[in-house]
């Protein structure tokens, strides 16, 4: 991860993509959003989608799966370089999460973030907060999810200081 200074608004990450399959979309709904049109293909065929689709929290979490690798592989990419590397922090949240478009068995969810936004924290100036713009798109192009987050940077030289 680059240093508060020197992420740029605009800058955009691929992170990846990932093909959802029936078995691990039951699988997922059994656990943790055990409703009909996740688990039952007879239910789910009559009901609003007309057949079976992914939970939508299993969606975000192929998102997260997918940005902690993209992650992983800047970090080590810098690391090899002999770039250092930013600490980050939890994220402080996200909002205006929205689930337009229904993933199927098969379909295949690309995603990206970009940076629209940052600002030096007045409580932590030795952190900054990124603001991401997150959107995973299907096989089709078409916008499955999105969803606004802010994450906490490591700055190179907290504000009042010199370098």
């Amino acid at each position: 991860m680059q240093f508060y200074e020197d992420i740029e608004i605009g800058t955009r990450l691929e992170l990846g993509s990932y093909q959802f399959q029936l078995d691990e979309i039951k699988i997922f709904a059994a656990k943790f959003d055990p409703q009909p049109f996740h688990l039952d293909e007879e239910a789910a065929a009559k009901g609003l989608y007309g057949r079976i689709c992914a939970s939508g929290w299993h969606t975000a979490s192929i998102g997260m799966k997918l940005l902690v690798a993209a992650r992983k592989k800047q970090r080590e990419d810098m690391q090899s370089q002999g770039i250092p590397v930013a600490k980050t922090g939890p994220s402080p949240g996200f909002e205006n999460l929205k689930w337009l478009k229904p993933v199927y068995p098969g379909d295949t969810m690309t995603a990206a973030m970009e940076v629209t936004g940052k600002r030096v924290l007045a409580t932590r100036p030795e952190w900054g907060m990124v603001f991401n713009h997150y959107a995973a798109h299907n096989q089709n192009g078409d916008l499955v999810y999105c969803y606004d987050a802010k994450s906490l940077v490591e700055r190179r030289v907290p504000a009042g200081q010199s370098a």
